[in-house]
């Protein structure tokens, strides 16, 4: 599925991670380690390696099950990474931490905490790009980045939530017309069906250049919560709010239950039930039920410099569940 941008600048191109130093993640803690109970808390700076590969090693490492190591999100291979992660360690005896270490892994940090890691307990991500061969000339690309900043970007789901080739969404449908799949699947499966609706729903409205705009039966989300509001009777003050960046409009995580949307939003999202039944009617039978996500994403302390005419390192932050390659895509093609 091609999404639609929303700049209306000419897009760039260049190219991304040629080599992993090119592409760097740093995940945000929400908390600090307590400094006891039985899960040993391990800060991991990582290159050309998963999450799940990574937890795995740790496993081994730690002598227990792989499903004894949590993480707060999942971090790609091409690229250099720093994460948290929990091992469970009921004695309290960890082996020695420098037997994780070689060229690839470095344990940067180690503590005693009283929980084991959830996923989604991260502050967010901080991201440090460089863009390389670039095409399309550097006032257009500075010229698109502020309008960036200003207004933000669709809040897609980026193209790993499906896997390659977007294989993920036809094995959700196969699942939901019968298919035997991993038990251990059934939630990746899940998740990408409900990705691929959210982004249909989101690419009409970039289509339609209402995206990031106030209409009637909207449903809204606070800038820097989850908290969620609305509908309301449309005034000037919640068009104003959203002006300024303080709500943001939303779409919907589809599951049982009506749509809280009301008037022209819910005729539009209302559209997804006649466009993908199969999709629909799955996730309404599969224990989930409906939610909402921000139709705009707002990336954090956004900078860029350009190392050379032809190279931009770019840096920003994004909440929990964004994707940079949402970013990346509205500026231009990367490869």
């Amino acid at each position: 599925m091609i999404l639609p941008r929303a700049l209306v600048t000419a897009p760039i191109s260049g190219r991304i991670r040629c080599s992993p130093e090119d592409f760097v993640v740093e995940e945000l803690p929400s908390f600090g380690a307590t400094g006891e109970g039985e899960h040993l808390l391990l800060t991991i700076r990582k290159r050309g390696m998963n999450t799940v590969f990574c937890a795995e090693r740790i496993a081994r490492w730690a002598g227990i099950d792989v499903c004894d190591v949590s993480y707060a999100g999942m971090k790609d291979r091409h690229a250099v990474t720093t994460q948290r992660f929990s091992v469970r360690l009921p004695k309290k005896i960890a082996p020695d931490v420098t037997l994780l270490y070689d060229d690839e892994c470095q344990v940067l940090d180690a503590n005693w905490h009283n929980r084991k890691l959830a996923r989604g307990a991260l502050a967010g991500n901080r991201f440090t790009l460089m863009l390389r061969e670039l095409q399309g000339g550097r006032e257009v690309l500075e010229s698109a980045l502020r309008i960036l900043a200003e207004q933000g970007v669709p809040n897609y789901f980026g193209e790993q939530r499906f896997g390659a080739e977007q294989a993920n969404v036809g094995k959700a449908l196969g699942m939901f017309e019968g298919r035997r799949v991993d038990p251990a699947k059934r939630s990746i499966y899940l998740s990408a069906a409900r990705s691929h609706l959210f982004n249909q729903v989101l690419a009409m409205r970039v289509e339609q250049r209402i995206w990031n705009t106030a209409m009637d039966g909207e449903v809204w989300m606070l800038e820097g919560t989850k908290s969620i509001f609305g509908p309301e009777p449309m005034n000037d003050d919640i068009a104003a709010r959203c002006a300024a960046l303080d709500i943001h409009p939303t779409g919907p995580l589809w599951g049982a239950g009506a749509l809280r949307s009301t008037q022209a939003v819910f005729e539009l999202e209302s559209q997804l039930s006649v466009l993908q039944p199969a999709l629909c009617q799955g996730l309404e039978t599969a224990d989930l039920r409906q939610e909402r996500r921000a139709l705009r994403l707002l990336p954090k302390d956004l900078s860029w410099r350009f190392v050379d005419e032809n190279s931009l390192d770019l840096r920003f932050e994004l909440p929990p569940g964004a994707y940079a390659t949402s970013v990346l895509a509205e500026l231009g093609q990367f490869d």
